[in-house]
């Protein structure tokens, strides 16, 4: 008989154990397995707790639920609070992974905001430093060899925003106050647009220009040669895996060079806090003396951070760097500089011609590039939807995390990511129809599809 779909009763009334259960997803289950097994709510809560008011007001968003909304903006491919916040509302299985009940509603992206902006950024560093001590646990993290490599992000704001930084003024009164000057009165907008077109002195510079929404943000020409306001975020990788140490952002002006002994030193600081135990005040007395429980041996780089003075940074910090050198038609004088700086150029340039160097270099288009990959194209962190340093830099570490994360499940678990699992009923179909055209036993094919399933997802579970 044909069921007919009738609106349910306006007084219906259901208890929790009539509601039928959410449905299970094999990664998330296994993801909030892994974070249980380390205390990862409850070291959040505790990590949070002095930024809250005890006894005052309601309950807030439990911090284990806040992370792990930012969690899944990696792995569902949503750049967006809002696209987040709309995906857990509508997907049960999150809303299980997120640990509440069906009669709950899940966080609006408006808590997402208040919480962020209440959180400072030590919190998420801390949060950042949890997940790369999970990787460390898995014996995922060596920390001796690292790549290093940027990428820009494109802000949240537009070109037309942009005013002179003196006198405030926009582009097209500025542009009037130049044809004035030019002896053109009171020219209309197709007189303008032909005017600057004829300019010869045309600029558009970060020293002159910048936007009032977005004062953090700096113009900047991406790499598929068009212009927009942007920020630029750095990443430290382990190359013995993919696994970030550090993501640093910096306005986009800076450059690779100026910005490497920082980012070494955040991966360095983010070792310290993974592999460090002890209280808080401990942890920061181990940061002051970097050198005390510095890990990194080798920075490996593309020649855009080639530098004297940063590779002489870099040997005061212990670092090996394997960092070629651009094409110069001159050969430097070392009479004016100091002598650390020759000696770490040398020593540079004689790392470059070994076979380690070719190899390492490799290794670093390899896997920089593909965290880039996964956390900026597939994981929609290419473009920021929040403003401000501060903001855009918990957002993106968290990102990160999430990234890293993944390759913790990959290990544990066999996927990275949620997507990842759509393939492989597909690929146990094609297997059993060529098994059984072998003319093998049913139930011996039964036995080994099993045991494939074990092998290729790491887990028990069969949908």
């Amino acid at each position: 008989m044909v069921g007919r779909r009738v609106p349910p009763p306006a007084d219906l009334v259901l208890t929790l154990k009539d509601l039928p259960p959410p449905p299970a997803h094999p990664f998330y289950d296994r993801l909030n397995r892994v974070l249980d097994e380390a205390g990862f709510d409850a070291f959040a809560e505790d990590l949070c707790r002095p930024y809250y008011a005890e006894g005052v007001g309601r309950p807030s968003v439990p911090p284990g639920v806040y992370f792990r909304m930012l969690f899944l903006g990696y792995f569902e491919g949503l750049d967006a609070q809002r696209a987040i916040a709309w995906r857990c509302a509508d997907s049960r299985s999150l809303q299980a992974f997120l640990g509440l009940p069906p009669h709950e509603t899940t966080p609006d992206h408006s808590s997402l905001t208040k919480i962020r902006q209440r959180l400072p950024h030590s919190v998420h560093e801390q949060v950042f430093a949890f997940v790369l001590k999970l990787a460390q646990d898995h014996g995922l993290v060596q920390g001796k060899t690292v790549g290093v490599d940027s990428t820009f992000l494109e802000a949240n704001a537009s070109l037309k925003t942009l005013v002179r930084r003196e006198g405030g003024d926009d582009y097209k009164s500025y542009l009037r106050k130049l044809a004035a000057e030019a002896g053109i009165e009171d020219p209309s907008d197709e007189e303008l647009l032909r005017f600057d077109r004829k300019r010869s002195d045309k600029t558009l510079s970060n020293k002159d220009w910048v936007s009032p929404i977005d004062p953090d943000s700096r113009i900047i020409r991406m790499k598929d040669h068009t212009t927009h306001l942007a920020y630029k975020a750095e990443h430290v990788v382990d190359l013995s895996s993919d696994v970030v140490l550090a993501a640093p952002i910096y306005p986009a002006d800076q450059s690779d060079m100026d910005t490497l002994v920082e980012s070494l030193t955040t991966a360095q600081v983010n070792l310290i806090r993974a592999e460090s135990e002890a209280t808080l005040e401990a942890i920061a007395a181990a940061e002051a003396s970097i050198a005390a429980g510095a890990t990194i041996e080798e920075a490996v780089a593309d020649k855009g951070y080639h530098k004297m003075e940063t590779l002489a940074d870099c040997a005061a910090l212990g670092v090996r760097t394997y960092i070629p050198e651009p094409d110069r038609p001159w050969e430097h004088n070392w009479s004016d500089k100091p002598a650390e700086w020759q000696q770490a150029y040398r020593a540079n340039r004689r790392r470059l011609g070994g076979r380690r160097s070719k190899r390492l270099q490799r290794l670093r288009s390899e896997k920089v590039e593909r965290t880039f990959a996964h956390i900026c194209e597939t994981g929609r962190a290419r473009r920021a939807w929040l403003r401000g340093l501060i903001a855009i830099g918990k957002r993106y570490l968290m990102q990160v995390a999430a990234h890293n994360l993944g390759i913790v499940l990959r290990a544990v678990f066999g996927r990275g990511t949620p997507r990842s699992l759509q393939g492989v009923r597909a690929s146990l179909g094609k297997y059993l129809c060529r098994v059984f055209a072998c003319g093998v036993d049913h139930g011996l094919v039964l036995s080994v599809a099993r045991t494939w399933l074990q092998l290729r997802c790491r887990t028990l579970y069969v949908h």
